[in-house]
């Protein structure tokens, strides 16, 4: 498969890729002049609360011609694209976050600079000793923390080229092919076509599907099945694409090229999962859906009863206090409430071992009901350990191991590198091996201290060991005994497992082994169920069958094969131990590939919902409760209206309010 048969472009500068907004790239230059504009707005508007004396020696005109002239650049460049939204949910009359943040901001903009420009014009009742207050901290505050939540979207969502790009690179960029006399050429890999003959040497990747003609070898297919050892492959079988040959030459005819290779498939799934995948329906977009027609149509109600009702000027009260309206309702701390807390939940997970990528993922995690786990690699170490050594014949344990990793240490099998490491663990002395030879699929010979030592897989699995692989030994032609091989469970994995399942999620096994290992692994753990034998497609399948209305569905994975999966999963969760695929393509990384930490990372996201909740709240809280009193609806009764000061107070304290709470993630017991 070629970049010319399955191209990424990368999206232009300002094109939208996520949520209407363009690529972070392009947001993130932006978001580092609105901080540096923003920070000088904060210390002039709230400078006079905490040194009244120094700044009360300025013009208040001074001061607001400043703050119009930093805040400007912020609200119509650093936020052209939140505009942009804006006007779009206006045209298809889809209220948003968007349509509230712009909404808000825009009238504390524009009831800033008309203050700035006919401040004498205003009515005392919205004048200080230091002329008429001004918004523009808010405008320029809440630009700036709403592009830093954007930020934190978009680059989860850049995640998607990198996995494709790391599949791609699975396929070698030259094939070997041989024409008709034999003779072998390199070729461009866009340039082989089915019924070619492509030779393939050891240690390189198999570039395209096809069918062995002759030679053999084991191949690496972890990619495909999730398993460590090696297929042993001879004329006839097939091969696919990415998959790794590690021992013998062999070659291969090819049958399906480009587009229509397997790989091309997996890489297909990987996109399509992801483009498929609907924005997350954030609590604050549901609300914005009828608090921004409400507010608004408040504030035209504020604005004819008050220049009907009003005292002259009408028209100034009936403007200013419909004004009002907008202005508290302001969404600063509606802005603070979900980014604040997915930083800090994003800090505190770090310290437990979750690496959290993508921050939508934290709010689906809560609300996930299934878990898909993948086993090697994932419930398993992933490398396979010599869990019992059977003597016949006379010879020891001690004996036996040390004449067999002798043998075996001149190769790279993965099952020779467990067989030698189960001897250096027992501190074996391994004499020299002489006369090695090995042959692909069935085992190596090899001379240890005068004996003539060969190591094979033995004909038959293990009866009382489902999860095993049987190798057997025989010393000068005489059978010596057995050594049986498995992927163990990782020990903090059944801790983990009962936790999970009493947080309430129902655990299923899909793994690419047999049938057999399956479900004794199945059987041990007191999994929910489990699927044996799946292709990374099925995987796929598997996530979307499992997907009901009441919550969603997490996967868990390390391999290439689990890449379409972790992508199409409502949450993906890669083990960080694994391949870098999967790390791409899920939205949460387990550090140290721990299971325990996915605990953790359960009650980190249900926290973090529950945190984002409670600052939602207030937020609508200190709106609903500042909204009537905007309005002028103690007017009739007190003659009191709300002075721009204490709107601006009221601001204040939902913030601070909403960045007390969320800082209380930082403490919270994983």
């Amino acid at each position: 498969m070629s970049a010319s048969d399955h191209p990424i472009t990368p999206a232009a500068p300002g094109e939208p890729v996520y949520m209407g907004l363009p690529h972070e790239r392009v947001l993130r230059p932006r978001f580092y002049v609105a901080g540096a504009l923003t920070a000088p707005v904060l210390v002039l508007a709230m400078g006079a609360m905490v040194a009244p004396q120094f700044f009360h020696r300025f013009d208040p005109r001074v001061l607001g011609w400043s703050q119009l002239v930093l805040t400007t650049p912020v609200f119509f460049w650093c936020g052209a694209f939140f505009i942009r939204r804006w006007w779009k949910s206006l045209c298809d009359r889809d209220p948003n976050m968007f349509t509230l943040t712009v909404t808000g901001t825009g009238a504390a903009y524009g009831f800033s600079v008309f203050a700035v420009l006919f401040g004498d014009s205003f009515p005392a009742a919205f004048r200080t000793a230091h002329g008429v207050p001004v918004y523009f901290e808010a405008t320029a505050f809440i630009t700036t923390i709403v592009l830093l939540g954007q930020i934190l979207e978009q680059r989860a969502h850049a995640r998607t080229d990198a996995a494709i790009r790391a599949l791609m690179d699975l396929a070698p960029k030259i094939a070997h092919r041989l024409d008709v006399d034999d003779r072998e050429e390199d070729v461009p890999l866009e340039s082989v076509q089915p019924g070619d003959l492509l030779r393939v040497r050891p240690g390189e990747h198999v570039p395209v599907d096809g069918a062995l003609t002759e030679g053999a070898s084991e191949l690496d297919e972890s990619m495909l099945t999730g398993e460590p050892v090696p297929v042993v492959k001879h004329p006839g079988d097939r091969a696919s694409a990415g998959t790794l040959n590690t021992t013998g030459t062999f070659v291969l005819r090819a049958e399906h090229v480009g587009r229509d290779t397997l790989l091309a498939q997996i890489v297909r799934l990987v996109e399509q999962a992801q483009d498929s995948e609907p924005p997350i329906a954030r609590l604050a977009d549901r609300v914005s859906a009828w608090f921004v027609p409400g507010v608004a149509a408040l504030a035209a109600l504020t604005f004819v009863a008050w220049l009907v009702l009003g005292p002259e000027p009408r028209f100034i009260f009936a403007l200013l206090n419909a004004v009002a309206v907008l202005i508290i309702a302001c969404p600063c701390a509606l802005g603070l409430a979900t980014p604040v807390s997915i930083v800090t939940a994003i800090g505190r997970g770090a310290q437990a071992g979750v690496l959290v990528k993508d921050a939508a993922a934290l709010e689906r995690l809560a609300s996930a009901r299934t878990l898909l786990i993948d086993k090697t690699g994932t419930l398993t170490a992933g490398k396979p350990r010599v869990i019992n050594v059977t003597p016949v014949g006379g010879f020891s344990e001690t004996e036996l191991l040390t004449l067999a990793a002798a043998a075996e240490s001149p190769s790279e099998h993965p099952l020779a590198r467990a067989i030698v490491a189960a001897a250096l663990e027992r501190a074996l002395t391994l004499p020299s091996a002489t006369d090695f030879s090995a042959e692909p699929g069935v085992g190596v010979r090899a001379r240890v201290d005068g004996k003539l030592v060969a190591v094979a897989r033995a004909a038959a699995e293990a009866d009382t060991l489902a999860t095993a692989t049987l190798v057997a030994v025989t010393i000068d032609g005489y059978p010596a005994g057995t050594l049986a091989l498995a992927d163990e469970i990782k020990p903090t994995t059944p801790a983990a497992i009962c936790e999970l399942q009493r947080l309430g999620l129902r655990i299923v096994m899909v793994t690419g082994d047999r049938e057999s290992t399956a479900h004794a692994v199945a059987t041990e753990l007191r999994l929910d169920g489990y699927h044996a034998g799946v292709t990374p497609a099925r995987k796929q399948e598997l996530v979307r069958e499992y997907r009901a209305p009441d919550g969603g569905v997490v996967f868990a994975g390390d391999g290439l094969n689990d890449a379409p999966a972790l992508a199409a999963a409502d949450v993906g969760i890669a083990m960080g131990t694994g391949t870098e695929v999967a790390m791409h393509s899920a939205g949460l990384v387990l550090v140290q590939g721990d299971l325990a930490a996915l605990v953790r990372a359960v009650h980190l996201s249900r926290a973090t919902l529950r945190n984002i909740r409670q600052n939602l709240f207030w937020a609508f809280a200190y709106n609903f409760a500042g909204l009537p009193i905007a309005a002028g609806a103690l007017y009739p009764f007190t003659g009191w209206l709300l002075h721009p000061m204490f709107a601006s107070v009221a601001m204040s304290l939902s913030s601070i309010t909403v960045v007390s709470n969320a800082l209380r993630l930082r403490r919270i017991r994983l």
